[in-house]
């Protein structure tokens, strides 16, 4: 039996790594699941590959105008919605006394700002009884090289969730934090690894790692999948996808 059949989800980032990982499985449980990211064809190309039960729309969460065009759009469509995941991220890794004004703004704008009035504008349009995760990093608690920035964004993630699973009480929505650990996704092009670099690095990770090696995007989308469906009563918590990285 299909999980998430007739259920409808939005998923911010789920044209890459984790996020289209998390929205191919939710299609694949029978939700309608609409995906977003900031490059159209990107999208696009998500979108053909998740197949049947994925939208996309394209727009940058660092700006609130597209959260109510998006919140405008889903409500037109489908009247409500039944999982929001507030996935979209950046991440640029540099010692705090490199860190530039512009650096900064944009770290805080799409992590914490952008998550923040995401769920600020589709939590009316959330049914009740419905949930909310917020993708936030092992980061937010463990101290990393370079991570500072970065870190103190999916700290206040953290934060808001758990407000958030108090505020929204009187319409039983659920709101927890999924927190991955490295995970093997196109972010590690993006941290300056280049491909010669990649298993040197990887191996590097996994020896900080219990598991042994580095998470996948399936594994993620597995965890993201029981907090939206069967974990009905799990709220306000912080689970920890890391290979136990979060205790090494």
């Amino acid at each position: 039996m299909q999980s998430l059949k007739d259920k409808v989800a939005i998923i911010t980032g789920g044209n890459s790594g984790i996020g289209k990982a998390t929205a191919r499985l939710f299609a694949e449980e029978g939700a309608t699941v609409v995906i977003t990211g900031r490059r159209q064809d990107v999208v696009d190309g998500a979108v053909r590959e998740i197949g049947r039960g994925a939208i996309g729309i394209c727009g940058d969460v660092a700006s609130i105008d597209f959260h109510h065009r998006l919140a405008a759009e889903v409500r037109e469509r489908f009247g409500a919605i039944d999982v929001y995941m507030a996935n979209a991220g950046v991440i640029n890794l540099a010692a705090s006394e490199t860190v530039s004004e512009a650096e900064y703004d944009q770290h805080f704008a799409v992590n914490a700002r952008g998550v923040f009035f995401g769920v600020q504008t589709i939590a009316p349009h959330i049914r009740d009884g419905g949930n909310i995760i917020v993708t936030s990093s092992l980061a937010g608690t463990k101290v990393l090289p370079n991570h500072t920035v970065y870190a103190g964004t999916k700290a206040a993630l953290a934060a808001f969730a758990r407000n958030w699973a108090i505020e929204f009480k009187p319409r039983r929505i659920r709101v927890n934090i999924l927190s991955p650990g490295p995970v093997e996704t196109e972010i590690l092009g993006k941290l300056g690894v280049s491909e010669s670099n990649r298993p040197q690095f990887e191996q590097q990770m996994a020896d900080l790692i219990p598991a042994g090696r580095l998470g996948r995007p399936e594994e993620l989308a597995q965890a993201a999948l029981f907090l939206a469906s069967a974990g009905t009563f799990v709220n306000g918590i912080e689970l920890h996808v890391d290979g136990g990285m979060c205790v090494a």
